[in-house]
């Protein structure tokens, strides 16, 4: 990110203080997504999540909220042996399109649709011209295998979603995302809903409060992000 782009913004314009939202988080509605409402929302930890194509769009800060503090992060035996092993290449934004073209499509268990519309798509693309939504790339020779998409403002990484084509793919795309962050100072990430396949990896719910409370934190220390691979190693 340069260190041009603000960090995050100071006071709210169009949102209501996402500590007053109720149970299931819901702060605004909204007809229409732009970068000036992404770049608000993030900044007080808030984020969009369409429900229905072609329905207004509902704009979250849940009541739970899931994270992920790195020194709980659990790599498995066996993922921790095929990561060591893996011949797979990893980039950073180089293919950010595609990587939520196919988070877009990709199946999800009990699930029928996406939430990835195309209005979000064009949103989310602006954001990362903006430099302020990255991709994480894994590559087999020249096919893109996995991949994971997030947002990064008030000094905090976002999980947006990931997909994979190959096993492993979006975990090793995961691995090398922490390294990164914590190359850059971070300590933990918001994936915003916690699912069965983060929490196995370590993740947890906390309240409302103390999310906003720890993104509060996080702002004092933001600075500009620089997402580079790294050596395959954790420890």
């Amino acid at each position: 990110m340069s260190k041009k782009l603000k960090l995050y913004k100071q006071r709210r314009e169009f949102f209501s203080d996402p500590n007053l939202a109720l149970d299931e988080g819901v702060v605004a509605i909204s007809e229409e997504i732009d970068t000036e409402l992404l770049f608000e929302a993030y900044s007080f930890g808030i984020f969009p999540w369409p429900h229905n194509e072609g329905a207004p769009l509902l704009w979250f800060c849940p009541s739970q909220r899931g994270i992920l503090e790195f020194s709980d992060l659990h790599i498995a035996r066996s993922l921790d042996k095929a990561w060591r092993n893996c011949s797979y290449s990893f980039s950073f934004n180089k293919a950010f399109d595609l990587v939520v073209e196919k988070c877009a499509f990709a199946g999800r268990p009990n699930q029928s649709g996406t939430w990835i519309t195309p209005q979000m798509r064009k949103a989310y693309n602006r954001f990362h011209q903006q430099g302020y939504a990255h991709s994480i790339e894994c590559w087999e020779g020249e096919s893109l295998i996995g991949g994971i998409y997030g947002v990064y403002v008030a000094g905090l990484f976002s999980g947006e979603s990931m997909f994979y084509t190959k096993p492993n793919a979006s975990k090793f795309c995961l691995l090398q995302l922490i390294q990164s962050l914590q190359a850059n100072g971070l300590s933990w990430m918001d994936i915003q809903m916690l699912t069965p396949h983060m929490e196995v990896m370590g993740a947890k719910t906390i309240r409302r409060k103390k999310f906003l409370d720890k993104l509060t934190q996080a702002k004092r220390q933001a600075r500009p992000l620089v997402l580079e691979p790294n050596p395959r190693v954790f420890g």
